[in-house]
């Protein structure tokens, strides 16, 4: 156990700590009663936890009906608080007294699993992610759905909210958008150029990635999680290999954990590389753009010639890696990093003492570090916002356990300040990837595969380049994927940028979507 599950042992007893699986030692699930899922939840909130996911899982295939998860993060500790859920009664308690997230967290359960949130707030039961034009009684995520079914289109229509008053007017944006963005409806109502509120509406990439697991091997699950979010394949591929060899019981051999870490930040910088452009450029700076996409590209360019692909998709496996570092792909990449060291730095500076740019991005998009945690942002969002939260810091693995990352934390809460944490990353992964390849182990890259044991669960979390990624796998009767669940990052970092444009300005919105930058389809699943 860990002070979290402590908490909540005491409150319901001994004997509510019933692992199901092979969780992590530090990752207890506790199964409790239904009728005290929100005394849990009051508990976790007065210790000062955050709700990091919330999800439904229908074990009937499994001999038993629907279960909710919440899972709760403080520090180092992660807690999984499990109900039953019967299926002639299928609700579970709210927590949307008490967590801000839950708001989305259970409208998605509802929508693709048809279990009710009974005491939700606001009555909030408008479809998320599944949209009102599917029928009411179809679940995509119940063992019963067929998903190769062709779904018939029902009549519906999306109640926004509404801002009325003299002088206030809608402005839709989207869901297209110009470029190469993916699609999400923004509805703004504003006066004058005021932006007054800004409702999302998201799910237009819902493509079923989560029921899709169902259908997949363990071997070729780490495919599609990949491809939850192509801009985060190294993050989201790691995160689901380390769910399962926590279920199989799998050690990855020490060279192949350093390799992982040398993508995940090799990763991280080219991110956070064309996000400093990209932010510039909408502050009509686009010189930065184009200097900073040139140190992506090169950066891209020599993934792929060590490592055979530009976005490094497919590299990381179960139980290893699917590719080695020679000593000549080494120096290649040490070359590389003294060289985007003196050009990055370069820019920088221009960025730093640009009067122009300054004035777009200071005091612009404030996320206030209350808000911030109340709404239970990570990654760079919650660091420029006074929240010091870090998986690679927090819950380090091989090799960051012995290199741990310097983690910078802001306190303007603004645009600069998503900025700038993305700045300070960006030589802090340089750094790491040097201490990585000058104690680069020898020997193997993949480990045995172990078949995993029926019913068992395994949890991981990775701090992926826009924060932290969190996976639970749980295996059938037969070994086979009953639920893969996945929370990535912008599940909750989007509730964060509907709150950081409130008093902005309407022209400001680019600037402070782009200083967030989160995925549609890592959300939309």
């Amino acid at each position: 156990m860990n002070n979290l599950s402590e908490q909540i042992a005491a409150r319901f007893g001994a004997d509510a700590i019933r692992g199901t699986g092979h969780f992590p030692a530090t990752v207890p699930l506790l199964s409790i009663p239904r009728d005290g899922f929100e005394d849990a939840a009051i508990l976790m909130k007065k210790v000062g936890a955050r709700l990091a996911a919330q999800w439904a899982v229908d074990e009937t295939t499994m001999g038993r009906a629907f279960a909710v998860i919440a899972c709760y993060a403080l520090e180092s500790d992660y807690l999984l608080v499990r109900c039953e859920i019967p299926r002639d009664d299928p609700t579970f308690p709210s927590l949307t007294k008490k967590y801000i997230p839950a708001f989305r967290f259970e409208r998605q359960i509802e929508s693709l699993m048809g279990l009710v949130p009974v005491g939700h707030v606001h009555s909030d039961h408008r479809p998320w992610i599944k949209f009102e034009d599917w029928p009411a009684d179809a679940w995509p995520l119940r063992k019963s759905f067929d998903p190769a079914q062709k779904m018939p289109r029902v009549p519906g229509e999306y109640r926004w909210a509404r801002a009325r008053g003299e002088g206030v007017y809608e402005i839709p944006v989207g869901p297209v958008h110009a470029g190469i963005i993916e699609p999400g409806h923004f509805r703004f109502q504003a006066m004058g150029e005021d932006i007054l509120n800004l409702e999302e509406r998201l799910g237009y990439t819902h493509k079923g990635i989560e029921k899709r697991f169902e259908a997949l091997s363990w071997k070729d699950g780490v495919r599609l999680a990949g491809r939850v979010s192509g801009d985060s394949t190294v993050a989201h591929a790691l995160c689901y290999c380390r769910s399962l060899e926590a279920l199989c019981g799998i050690e990855p051999p020490p060279r192949a954990l350093w390799l992982r870490a040398i993508l995940l930040e090799r990763e991280r910088i080219a991110n956070h590389l064309g996000d400093i452009g990209a932010v510039a450029n909408d502050a009509a700076f686009a010189f930065l753009l184009y200097q900073f996409s040139r140190l992506k590209e090169t950066l891209l360019r020599l993934n792929r010639r060590l490592f055979g692909h530009r976005y490094l998709m497919d590299r990381v496996v179960p139980g290893g890696v699917a590719v080695d570092l020679t000593p000549e792909g080494t120096e290649a990449i040490l070359a590389e990093l003294d060289w985007l060291t003196d050009e990055f730095e370069r820019l920088i500076t221009i960025y730093d003492l640009n009067p122009s740019l300054e004035d777009r991005v200071r005091t612009t998009g404030i996320l206030s570090a209350d808000l911030a945690r109340d709404l239970g942002t990570v990654g760079f969002v919650a660091r420029a916002s006074g929240q010091p939260l870090d998986c690679r810091v927090q819950t380090p693995f091989p090799p960051y356990d012995r290199f741990p990352p310097s983690m910078t934390v802001l306190n303007s809460c603004d645009v600069h300040a998503r900025v700038w944490v993305r700045v300070c990353e960006v030589r802090d992964s340089v750094r790491l990837i040097r201490e990585f390849l000058a104690t680069l182990p020898h020997g193997e890259i993949l480990a045995k595969s172990i078949p995993p044991t029926p019913h068992a669960s395994g949890f991981a979390v990775v701090e992926g380049w826009r924060g932290e990624i969190v996976y639970w796998l749980q295996a059938g009767g037969e070994g086979v994927i009953n639920r893969c669940m996945i929370r990535d990052p912008s599940s909750v970092n989007w509730l964060g940028l509907e709150q950081a444009v409130l008093g902005n300005i309407v022209p400001d919105f680019p600037l402070c979507n782009k200083s967030f930058n989160q995925s549609y389809s890592g959300h939309d699943l």
